[in-house]
């Protein structure tokens, strides 16, 4: 039997997965999701799900998912989903744990980032060069749900707030930024601390972080959280001007449950707290602080949105298999799938990944069962009818086409 055959004959597949061992990564949450032992001799960072071609996940027949969808993409993917992404899964699955501060970093959308890659393909800047920016022509906007107390910088808070926010620490070597911010907005605000020697940079961020820690010893309760993560992230990174970038973001803390949607344009930095994370799927990342990787400033500032305000949290609704979380892109979709002792379907249009965080799973169709412990996934074809029962936590990502 060729690939073909035996992708067209089974109708699901448990997948084996990839974690990615990053320094800002927990040595606990997802080594207890997967059974291993704990604390970990290194930080698991993220544990990816789905057809990424960096790290894909393997079918229990051997097979790389995205290598599957390649040979049999109808089969796989279904002919609308096929027909909108080509020969890709559009989505990309994670859990997400971060002991330490991820960078501050905003993605581009589909015309950026096509023109961005073009560009660097034309220039023959190698797709595994550090200092490559656009690694592929997509977007990567993302959902990122909360399964304990997560906090996060996430898109600029109102400018009113941040002129308060920046002159109430009294610090001198701030007026110019104050100065840009009243005058100008946040697009004159952001480049005038980038551009700032890193001499300047040093002396600024330094007197910031003492001025912070004041406040926080204070125990003066506004501004209390921003204040103490900027002398947090001024220890780890001295001079960093993502420190003073900062003070102008939204601070947000989720409970539980709750999730926050990251669109294009939107300059975010994941600070602590595990969750599963849905994305497009691509790695197109453009950081602009708070990192030791390669940090492409113009580029940065090209994708950058600039709108001030706050940031949505997102609750879900009942949707068909539990509890879903409304995106504004036809990418992904995630839903929560409590299964108390009654089977559920989780049949979908498009194509599915399923996985388990809570008891044990089993999916069953006409002519397959697989069964989901803890930390475990599966794939599903598009429109492959499915039940589901439990008792269990399933996350299911799937399209959100019409």
């Amino acid at each position: 039997m060729n690939d073909g055959e035996w992708v067209a004959s089974q109708p699901m597949w448990s997948l084996m997965n990839t974690v990615r061992h990053y320094p800002w990564g927990s040595r606990t949450v997802i080594p207890e999701l997967l059974g291993e032992t704990s604390p970990a001799d290194r930080p698991y960072a993220e544990l990816w799900m789905g057809a990424h071609p960096d790290a894909p996940s393997v079918l229990s027949t051997g097979t790389p998912l995205d290598k599957a969808i390649e040979e049999q993409p109808d089969a796989l993917l279904g002919a609308a989903v096929h027909e909108r992404f080509g020969t890709r899964l559009p989505f990309l699955m994670k859990v997400l744990a971060a002991e330490q501060p991820l960078s501050l970093q905003a993605h581009p959308t589909n015309e950026q980032a096509r023109a961005g890659f073009a560009a660097e393909e034309a220039a023959g800047v190698p797709r595994d060069d550090p200092t490559r920016t656009f690694k592929d022509p997509f977007h990567k906007p993302e959902l990122l749900l909360a399964l304990t107390t997560f906090e996060a910088l996430c898109g600029f808070r109102p400018v009113e707030e941040s002129l308060h926010c920046l002159a109430k620490l009294q610090v001198p070597e701030l007026k110019p930024t104050i100065a840009a911010l009243a005058r100008g907005g946040l697009r004159a605000a952001i480049p005038q601390v980038i551009a700032l020697s890193p001499e300047q940079r040093a002396v600024l961020v330094s007197a910031v972080a003492e001025a912070a820690a004041r406040f926080v010893t204070a125990h003066d309760p506004e501004f209390i959280n921003t204040y103490r993560w900027a002398a947090s992230l001024a220890e780890t990174y001295p001079g960093d001007p993502g420190v003073v970038i900062s003070l102008m973001c939204n601070h947000l803390k989720l409970a539980p449950g709750e999730a926050v949607f990251l669109p294009a344009g939107n300059l975010h930095a994941y600070l602590c707290g595990a969750g599963v994370e849905v994305m497009a799927g691509s790695d197109n990342v453009l950081r602009g602080g708070l990192t030791g990787k390669h940090v492409d400033l113009a580029a940065l500032l090209e994708v950058l949105d600039f709108t001030d305000g706050r940031v949505p949290v997102i609750h879900p609704v009942l949707g068909p298999g539990g509890l879903r979380y409304p995106v504004p892109v036809d990418d992904f979709d995630l839903t929560r799938c409590q299964l108390d002792g009654q089977s559920g379907t989780l049949t979908t249009r498009g194509p599915q990944v399923l996985l388990c965080t809570e008891g044990t799973a089993v999916l069953t169709s006409a002519d397959a069962e697989v069964t989901l412990g803890k930390g475990r996934a599966a794939f599903v074809p598009a429109g492959t009818p499915v039940t589901a029962s439990g008792p269990a936590v399933l996350y299911r990502a799937t399209t959100n086409l019409a």
